[in-house]
This record gives C-alpha cells, structure tokens and sequence, in this order.
C-alpha cells in the first residue's frame, strides 16, 4: 500500500476518529481511564464535556479527512501538535491529573506527527515534480 499524501490524511483523520469515537459515545469509560480517581467527580458535568470534546475531536477528523492538505498544511499541523506534549507531560509526570493510560494521548499525536512528516514530505515531492 502506498502511503499517498491523500491516504496520509486519511490516517490523521483515523486518529480522531478513534479517540474522538471513544470519548463521545464512551465519556464515562474515558473518564474512568485516563483521569486520576480524584478528577473523575463532578456530577454530569464531566461526561458531558468528555463527549463534546470527543464531538470536536471527530469534526477535526473530518476537516483532515476532506481538506485539501498542501506540503504546508503537513508542515503546519505538525508544528501545531508539538504544545500537546507538553501538555501531556504536564498533567502525567508534573501536575498529575491524566492516569499512564491518558498517554494515549500523547501515542495519537506521535501517529499523527510522523504522518504529518510523511505527508509533507511526499507532497513537497509532488509539488516539485509539478514545476
């Protein structure tokens, strides 16, 4: 299988899918999972909100998914990823409120940062090729 720049998307689209899935139609079972037993308290609150972050998580999907990615959209997304990983090591290792399993997170943005490295790179050769 050939790793084009439109099936790149695809994969990127696939990670929010996944986890965007799992937090909307799952809020509780991500709650239970990744937050520390002392966040996981708050009343109808919190599984409301893990489920409209799941909601935004799959519309981001679908704008990777549809969107027309150039050599720099890759370039873009992935410089935009980096921040969450200090996010997730903040709120893991520093200030923990995510559980080892809220690392999930972070293996999502290290799929779609090396996708977005790939995507790049085959379509800053596409794009080359062209001129």
């Amino acid at each position: 299988m050939q790793m084009t720049p439109r099936r790149v998307q695809y994969f990127i689209a696939l990670v929010f899918f996944i986890l965007g899935g799992w937090a909307l139609f799952f809020p509780q079972h991500v709650i239970e999972t990744v937050f520390l037993p002392e966040y996981r308290s708050g009343g109808r609150i919190l599984p409301f909100m893990m489920a409209c972050f799941g909601a935004q998580a799959l519309l981001a999907g679908l704008f990777a998914a549809f969107a027309r990615f150039t050599a720099t959209t890759f370039l873009v997304y992935g410089i935009a990823l980096l921040p969450f990983f200090g996010f997730n090591y903040y709120f893991t290792f520093h200030d923990p409120v995510f559980t080892k399993m809220g690392l999930i997170d972070a293996l999502g943005n290290i799929v779609m940062l090396v996708l977005c490295y790939i995507g790049w790179r085959k379509t800053k050769a596409s794009e080359q090729a062209q001129k």
